[in-house]
């Protein structure tokens, strides 16, 4: 921006991205993605004790992908609560991209339908096999579970029987749907009121204020969805493990690739001729102090959980680590430390590589890279010894060719995720062109 932006530059229409634009692009991640889920569901549906290696591997690969772009996802609804309830001046240009980024998390639950067959939770989630099998052998179904689970005595099934409050396969489904529904229906409604506006004959202050008493609250349901989901799909692949920090730890990358994927779209809009009004080098410096600052947060939780839990020795903490430093994952791990953390600290510590467009894009992109190892190094080493246990009863670390479905499962949930961010793009205007701070935004300064 060359000059001071004045209402005048602000079209009174806003901006919209038409859908002829995207079109092909829309149609293809569209047919790709529903060709991919209604056969990736065929085949992972199924009687769990006709097991086979090629499902148990195909079932990680797609808890893989799912839960990739609901972190990205779910980063998107955080933007766009804390830009309400801190009352974000600054952010107002592209706070229209945080809402259709967030309203992505909705229809991430078709993805994960899948997650409910029972066929794909014998080879991810051993506990549901165990209280599936403890309940068919016990005398007394109607019993607690926990009782059951005690009196069977086999391996490990007191440790699970005292977390039966917790991991018990009703109210793991009912937390699925609750979660899903509650923070849906908090980022539908935000953007509700933000779209509204847009079209209101006295904008004012009104759906601002409403905005931000509802992201006040909101702000608590998105905490508690992202905790406990993570919880629920990854710390629970490995019932006996146990992390106080994991939800941060999922929380510190979600926000920071999240915001990447802001920087993508706000830098591909521009260049198409969006946005340029409203949208500037000091919007991309901000944003470059965000992904900078999550850098840095992500890298303290992450040693902190490693070094605090490898101290202290406690199996039920330190087992998550010693799988990863097991065989050739220990490679991944030290890739994490230097590609995570080590570079993209210092390629964004300068301030004026921030303001460079194609510089941000880059950085984007590569973290959403580091990103897609990092979301691997969390589920897929819990893959060998689950799905091997239940085929041959032979635990192994690596199995040929396991990495294409992982490949596809990606693809075929990243076009959903393309598909879907495109349509929110394309539905309204591409930034709240009637909200009373969009000059303060438009020329903001740092």
């Amino acid at each position: 921006m060359g000059h001071r932006v004045t209402s005048a530059d602000i079209p009174v229409n806003g901006e919209q991205l038409p859908k002829s634009k995207v079109q092909i692009v829309m149609f293809f991640t569209g047919a790709i993605a529903l060709l991919g889920l209604i056969t990736s569901a065929i085949f992972l549906w199924g009687n769990p004790e006709k097991a086979s290696e090629l499902k148990g591997n195909y079932s990680f690969s797609w808890l893989f992908a799912v839960f990739y772009f609901f972190t990205i996802a779910l980063g998107g609804c955080f933007w766009t609560l804390l830009h309400n309830v801190s009352n974000s001046g600054w952010g107002t240009s592209i706070r229209r991209l945080m809402e259709n980024v967030g309203f992505v998390f909705p229809f991430i639950f078709v993805f994960a339908i899948p997650l409910l067959f029972p066929s794909v939770q014998a080879y991810l989630f051993e506990w549901m096999t165990e209280h599936r099998d403890a309940i068919s052998e016990a005398s007394d179904k109607s019993a607690p579970i926990k009782d059951i689970l005690n009196e069977r005595g086999h391996q490990h099934d007191g440790l699970l029987a005292n977390k039966a409050w917790y991991m018990n396969l009703e109210f793991w489904h009912g937390r699925f749907l609750v979660f899903f529904l509650g923070l849906s229906f908090v980022i539908w409604k935000l953007r509700k009121l933000s779209v509204d506006q847009d079209t209101c004959t006295s904008p004012g202050t009104t759906r601002l204020f409403k905005a931000r008493a509802m992201s006040s609250w909101g702000i608590a349901v998105f905490a508690v969805t992202l905790t406990f989901i993570a919880v629920d799909w990854v710390m629970g692949l490995d019932y006996t493990w146990f992390s106080t920090m994991w939800g941060v730890y999922v929380f510190a990358g979600s926000a920071l690739n999240s915001m990447a994927v802001i920087v993508i779209v706000s830098i591909l809009l521009r260049k198409a001729g969006y946005l340029k009004k409203v949208v500037g080098p000091e919007h991309d410096h901000l944003m470059g102090k965000l992904m900078f600052a999550f850098t840095i947060f992500w890298a303290y939780i992450s040693f902190s959980q490693f070094f605090l839990y490898w101290y202290a020795n406690v199996t039920e903490e330190t087992r998550y680590f010693i799988l990863r430093n097991t065989e050739n994952w220990n490679i991944l791990s030290y890739v994490l430390v230097f590609g995570h953390f080590g570079a993209p600290f210092l390629l964004l510590l300068r301030s004026d590589v921030k303001k460079k467009n194609i510089f941000m894009l880059i950085m984007a992109v590569y973290l959403l890279g580091m990103h897609f190892l990092d979301v691997y190094h969390m589920i897929i080493p819990e893959r060998g010894p689950s799905v091997g246990n239940i085929v041959n009863h032979d635990p192994k670390l690596w199995m040929p060719g396991a990495w294409i479905g992982d490949i596809i499962a990606f693809i075929i949930v990243g076009c959903g995720f393309v598909f879907f961010l495109l349509r929110n793009l394309t539905s309204v205007s591409l930034y709240p062109h009637r909200d009373p701070r969009i000059l303060e935004s438009a020329n903001v300064h740092n």
